[in-house]
């Protein structure tokens, strides 16, 4: 069964539109969501190149913060430096200090101080817990400091507070609680020690200060601390790689946590770490593949539509190209394609277009050709039929007279009769002569050599030529002619103006007017030859310039006439490519030609 080609194309794209959709679809279900993180986790480890950098070359705390805010707004992402056992480096403003002493709460008098020290608070607690616990860590407050010795460096990770009322005690996250007893032993590979005294001055910072902001991520700070205490926990520390990546979930919400190791100026250790959320991708796919029902369903819909009007677009001027080329098959070149698009189809519709006009062109020229060839065939028969008559008349005369001449009859007439074979011979000479020039005319291969001359000089000629037949009809010829030189064959004119004027002199009757004139008419000059006294028929006016057209047939014959004259001028006429005709006047018939003039 015959598939049409709008059905076609409208199968082909619908299924290509709906295989895009289907690899989009796959695409986003089972890689996006891995591209995505990979994407980002790149852009981050990137940017924390830079930021190491920028870190290395910044002058002061101030600065890092303004280079940790402008990493967060920029990535979205969490970043601060610790020092090499894990504390912040550029967070000064949220601790407690203590004055120490000996251990004798009892005797306040005779209490010895040592040296004081600072307690960094966000290992212990939150901005919001500080502020709420505040009068619990007022000035004067005696605390109780349990500190890990880690390569010389004394580190808080534990201290209490005793009031009149409670006894408070605040433990770095991620480190088990240490009693007294433990202080004989050495406590997660590290030496312990205890130290006392008084709170001498507390700093907790705003939340909306550039510096609160770090504290504020309690899920940020946990990581912070478990990164601590790892260190604390090992004596070499944790191997770390250059960008070590690692992934964990909290409260269902994805998260990468990056820690890259650095190298201070000084010489000194330390890491940058950062913390971005995989949320906004996890919601992302999530969405999409809730909204996958709905976009598939209308993706599908303005396939089909778009699909459909494609197939159209394509298939209209194709199926108009094929009803098109289909009548050019049958020869009928009257429909023509209108598609005038910038594009192959365009191209293809005017190259049909083209060739259904050559093909036509074409046809129509064979057709004139055959229609010609017929007619010359035609005219190669009546041209025999005339030739065979026109010398039948001349040849029985000329037997009649031999037959006489050979009987011995009227011998005393013996000189009539050879004038008489004279005079015929001269006629088929003068016949024959005539029907081989018209025969190179009709042939289409003579070449019309042109000259320059003048054309009244040309007529005045040929008036004193045919001086003696004007005399012996005793007409009178009126000539008006201008001193003009044109361009043309001048032997073949004066045979042009010679066949006009016998044929005026033929049928003018005796005693008659014959008019010769020139006009000029911008670049060309009218020959016009007219008789009076005679008429042409109207239905005969175009057959004057017929080979062997007789008007009166025992006239020409008498007169001498061939017949072929008017035929031989007419074709001489075209051959210089100028106008010529015949027409009737009120008494008479004007025979014209034109000329050109020389530049």
């Amino acid at each position: 069964m015959r598939v049409k080609i709008v059905w076609k194309l409208f199968a082909l794209t619908t299924a290509l539109c709906l295989l895009l959709l289907a690899t989009i679809y796959v695409g986003q279900t089972f890689f996006f969501e891995k591209y995505y993180a990979n994407h980002k986790l790149n852009q981050i480890q990137t940017k924390m190149k830079t930021f190491e950098t920028d870190y290395l070359n910044s002058d002061g705390p101030q600065a890092v913060q303004k280079l940790e805010r402008a990493f967060y707004l920029e990535n979205n992402a969490w970043i601060t430096t610790l020092d090499q056992h894990g504390s912040l480096l550029n967070a000064p403003d949220f601790y407690l200090k203590a004055q120490l002493y000996h251990k004798l709460h009892e005797d306040i008098e005779n209490k010895k101080p040592l040296d004081t020290i600072t307690i960094p608070l966000y290992n212990f607690m939150s901005i919001e817990e500080a502020i709420e616990k505040k009068t619990t860590l007022e000035k004067g407050v005696d605390i109780s400091i349990i500190k890990l010795i880690k390569d010389s460096v004394e580190i808080p990770v534990q201290f209490e507070l005793r009031t009149e009322n409670n006894l408070l005690r605040y433990v770095y996250e991620g480190i088990d609680p240490i009693e007294e007893s433990d202080l004989k032993f050495k406590y997660m590979k590290n030496e312990i020690s205890i130290r006392h005294g008084d709170i001498t001055s507390i700093q907790i910072p705003d939340q909306n200060a550039a510096s609160g902001y770090i504290y504020s991520n309690t899920l940020f700070m946990k990581k912070i601390k478990e990164f601590q205490a790892q260190l604390l926990a090992n004596e070499r520390g944790p191997e770390i790689d250059l960008l070590r990546s690692i992934d964990f979930v909290e409260n269902n919400v994805k998260y990468n946590l990056i820690i890259d190791q650095i190298e201070h100026k000084d010489g000194s250790k330390g890491y940058i770490i950062s913390m971005t959320s995989m949320q906004p991708v996890d919601e992302a796919v999530q969405m999409l593949k809730d909204y996958y029902g709905y976009l598939v369903l209308f993706a599908m819909l303005l396939i089909v539509l778009a699909a459909f009007y494609y197939s159209k677009k394509i298939a209209k001027p194709l199926l108009q190209i094929n009803r098109t080329t289909q009548k050019i098959a049958s020869l009928d070149f009257s429909e023509r394609i209108s598609i005038s698009s910038k594009d192959e189809i365009g191209d293809l519709s005017q190259n049909i277009n083209l060739l259904s006009n050559t093909l036509h062109s074409y046809i129509l020229q064979l057709r004139q050709d055959i229609e010609k060839e017929k007619q010359l065939e035609n005219t190669r028969k009546e041209f025999i039929s005339d030739v065979s008559h026109e010398l039948k008349t001349p040849l029985s005369i000329m037997k009649s007279c031999i037959s006489i001449l050979k009987d011995g009859v009227a011998s005393h007439k013996k000189e009539h009769y050879f004038e008489a074979m004279e005079k015929e011979v001269d006629k088929m000479d003068i016949l024959i002569v005539d029907m081989l020039d018209l025969a190179k005319f009709e042939s289409g291969t003579y070449k019309m050599e042109m000259d320059e001359f003048y054309i009244d000089k040309v007529i005045e000629y040929i008036c004193d030529q045919l001086s003696p037949s004007i005399r012996q009809k005793e007409l009178h010829i009126h000539k008006s002619l201008l001193p003009v030189e044109v361009i043309a064959n001048q032997h073949r004119i004066e045979q042009v103006i010679t066949n006009f004027l016998t044929n005026a002199i033929r049928y003018t009757p005796l005693q008659n007017d014959i008019f010769v004139s020139t006009i000029e008419e911008n670049d060309v000059i009218k020959v016009k030859v007219e008789n009076k006294g005679a008429h042409i028929s109207a239905e005969q006016l175009d057959k004057v310039w017929d080979r062997f057209y007789r008007g009166d047939i025992s006239r020409h014959r008498y007169e001498g006439s061939t017949g072929i004259g008017l035929a031989i001028s007419k074709n001489i006429l075209e051959l210089h490519q100028v106008q010529y005709g015949v027409y009737n006047t009120v008494d008479g018939v004007v025979f014209y030609f034109y000329l050109n003039k020389k530049g």
